[in-house]
């Protein structure tokens, strides 16, 4: 028998955070501002990091791939969050939710495994640093940034085909405000067994090795930099790795908790869950930025040139001269 065809549920109901109409007005109010300011900050690092030649470098090239996977990343979630606030149905299709899954965990571990090739971006600059420039060339940079969506790609289809097959035939409640395995294989009504060890082995172990391994790289990293006799040049690595190492911490530790155990709903899933998917993308760009005087030199760098009066007067004269041709 085809299992596909035991799935009699065509749409789902999403709880949400709160069933409280009071909170649901603050939660509407306080994720649209986050989910601006995410857009606006990863933006404006993306637009740096493109129009500023001093930030055409690989790290720079791997921040701003981080920032346009944090752009995708919580768009996969938060609009749709915001639209059932304000929707009294708050119902997702059967299709839309597995969409919906597939891109959370494509955006997700491809971020994964990028944090893990910026952290050798890191290792390589550090420890060897008169070989950088050879070793990470743009062609080796594209090869690593292709690698890490092939990852992700490849975890996201098996986590969207796996559920895909799951027979739901009772309750459509999912007891989150997004799509994703654990609270929708608590809903399957067979043994989801092999599915739930599937998930430990997948999300569960890619997440905890490749935390694993950026805590061994940067292990490796700050023992070369305290070598460095320098004190400003220690400062400046240190400032460097600081940044990507909250970024790391505040990425893997929801999601080592969350996916390295058997889909269980937790009361705390919801609110680590709003950690990863909607805080940590507001965090890079702050994290970033505000640690980092290169990123911040060419943002204001960008508005300068932007807002200055020679670029204005500029601008105008081009204009005038536009009208005069026409």
């Amino acid at each position: 028998m085809d299992i596909q065809n035991q799935s009699l549920v065509t749409e789902f109901i999403l709880i949400g955070l709160s069933h409280s109409h009071e909170f649901q007005v603050i939660f509407f109010v306080l994720f649209l501002s986050l989910y601006l300011m995410t857009l606006s900050g990863n933006l404006l690092i993306i637009t740096a990091v493109y129009v500023d030649p001093s930030l055409h470098s690989p790290m720079y090239f791997f921040l701003s791939n981080l920032s346009f996977l944090d752009i995708c990343y919580s768009t996969v979630t938060i609009p749709k969050m915001l639209a059932n606030i304000l929707s009294n149905q708050k119902t997702i299709s059967f299709n839309q939710c597995i969409s919906q899954l597939f891109f959370l965990h494509l955006f997700g571990g491809t971020e994964c495994f990028l944090l893990t090739v910026m952290a050798y971006d890191r290792y390589v600059a550090i420890c060897n640093p008169l070989r950088y420039h050879v070793v990470m060339s743009f062609k080796c940079c594209c090869w690593l940034v292709a690698s890490t969506w092939l990852g992700g790609f490849s975890h996201s289809f098996t986590q969207a085909f796996l559920t895909y097959q799951l027979p739901f035939c009772g309750p459509n409640k999912i007891n989150h405000f997004f799509c994703d395995v654990h609270p929708l294989a608590v809903l399957a009504c067979s043994d989801t067994f092999f599915i739930d060890m599937f998930i430990i082995g997948n999300s569960g172990m890619i997440s905890l090795s490749c935390f694993v391994v950026l805590l061994l790289s940067y292990f490796v990293i700050i023992t070369t930099i305290l070598k460095i006799h320098s004190s400003e040049g220690r400062r400046k690595a240190f400032s460097t790795c600081a940044a990507h190492l909250l970024v790391v911490i505040f990425f893997f530790g929801p999601c080592v908790f969350i996916y390295l155990r058997p889909p269980v709903n937790y009361a705390a899933d919801k609110l680590v869950s709003v950690l990863y998917t909607v805080l940590t993308p507001l965090l890079n760009p702050i994290i970033y930025t505000l640690r980092n005087q290169e990123v911040k030199n060419a943002i204001m760098k960008s508005f300068k040139n932007k807002f200055s009066p020679q670029d204005l007067k500029q601008r105008n004269l081009t204009h005038t001269t536009e009208i005069n041709h026409t």
